[in-house]
C-alpha cells in the first residue's frame, strides 16, 4: 500500500512540474539596457539591474510574474568621460528623473499573457515607477530558454518631467523624448 501511495504521489508531483514552473529571476540571468533620446538628435544609453523577481511558466508559456528593479543600479555606457558620466547618472538618480532616494525600486507585475505562437506572445501588466502605476502591453519573443522584449515607456505618465514637452514650453533642442526604451533579455534555467 505504501508503494502505491508513493507512486501516486510522484505521478502527481511530476505532472504538476510539467504544467507549472516558478522560476526565481536572478540578477545574473537578466540584462536590461535603457536608451533615452533628445527630440532633436542625440541619445544616452546604459544598463539597470533587476533586484529580484519570479516568472511562472506552464508548458513554456508565461502565466504570471513580477520583477523588482534596482533603480540605484542605473549606469551610463555611452559617456566615456568619467566626469560627464557621473553627472548624467547623478541627474538620472535625482528628483528631476527617478528620485531614487524616495523610490529606490520600480516594479512590474504580469496581469495577462497570450500563449506563444511562432515564438511570440503578448504580455500585459502593471509598471510602477516613482510610486505611479500604469498598464503596459508588449510583445515577448522566445527562443529555447531565452525571452526578449523591448518596452517603450512613456516617462511622463510616471511624473518624470525633466526636459519634457508635456510639462514645459519652449525647450527647443533641450527637449527630451517622453519615450524611453528598455531592451530586456531573460534566460530561464
Amino acid at each position: 500500500m505504501k508503494t502505491v501511495k508513493l507512486i501516486v504521489f510522484f505521478f502527481f508531483a511530476g505532472t504538476f512540474a510539467l504544467f507549472a514552473q516558478i522560476t526565481d529571476i536572478k540578477p545574473t540571468n537578466v540584462v536590461v539596457k535603457w536608451t533615452g533620446s533628445k527630440i532633436i538628435g542625440g541619445d544616452h544609453n546604459g544598463e539597470i539591474k533587476v533586484k529580484s523577481g519570479s516568472l511562472e511558466l506552464k508548458a513554456g508559456n508565461i502565466v504570471n510574474g513580477n520583477v523588482v528593479i534596482d533603480m540605484k543600479s542605473i549606469t551610463c555606457k555611452d559617456l566615456e568621460n568619467e566626469t560627464y558620466n557621473k553627472k548624467l547618472v547623478d541627474h538620472l538618480n535625482s528628483d528631476d528623473f527617478f528620485g531614487i532616494e524616495k523610490f529606490p525600486t520600480a516594479t512590474f507585475s504580469i496581469t495577462n499573457a497570450s500563449k506563444f505562437n511562432n515564438g511570440k506572445a503578448n504580455v500585459s501588466g502593471k509598471l510602477t515607477i516613482k510610486g505611479k502605476t500604469e498598464p503596459i502591453i508588449f510583445e515577448v519573443t522566445k527562443l529555447n530558454n531565452v525571452y526578449k522584449t523591448q518596452l517603450k515607456v512613456d516617462r511622463s505618465k510616471f511624473d518624470v518631467r525633466y526636459g519634457s514637452n508635456s510639462f514645459f514650453d519652449n525647450l527647443g533642442d533641450k527637449a527630451i523624448d517622453n519615450i524611453f526604451i528598455l531592451d530586456i533579455q531573460l534566460t530561464v534555467y
